[in-house]
């Protein structure tokens, strides 16, 4: 039996397939994060950015999502130390640390609802910026990462 490519293959080696593949679906780069203007410290709100599907916890359009949204930073690996922002559990944040995938990982578990049975994602969790003014998501921070 030989290891999967996120074992094998180097992140500046892997195909766009699988670089993509590594998104566990969690969404919670999703969400949007605030900065303290004092020290720099990144915050998350429950707030999600308003192309989030919050029952997919996938981008509405992703292919465009850049356009639409001028905050959303596609994630590379050149740029991928740069994100310190990312959650803990991101499967890019770990690959990069030289860590390997959690066992809820849908690469992993081959299941893609695994992360939101494992209670990662921000399925049930989330609210659409939609519906939140700018003002008010201050009062929605609910972790620090």
């Amino acid at each position: 039996m030989t290891d999967p490519f996120w074992k094998t293959i180097p992140l500046a080696e892997m195909t766009e397939e699988q670089w993509e593949s590594l998104c566990d679906g969690c969404a919670r780069c999703c969400l949007i994060k605030l900065e303290h203007p004092d020290d720099g410290e990144i915050v998350y709100t429950r707030v999600a950015c308003q192309y989030l599907n919050l029952k997919t916890c996938q981008c509405s359009d992703y292919p465009n999502r850049s356009k639409l949204e001028p905050f959303c930073v596609q994630l590379t690996v050149e740029r991928i130390r740069q994100f310190t922002w990312l959650p803990e559990t991101c499967a890019y944040r770990l690959l990069a640390e030289g860590k390997d995938l959690a066992w809820w990982h849908p690469l992993v578990s081959g299941d893609p609802n695994s992360v939101h049975r494992a209670g990662i994602s921000v399925r049930g969790k989330a609210l659409s910026a939609r519906n939140i003014p700018e003002e008010q998501w201050e009062d929605y921070i609910v972790w620090d990462e």
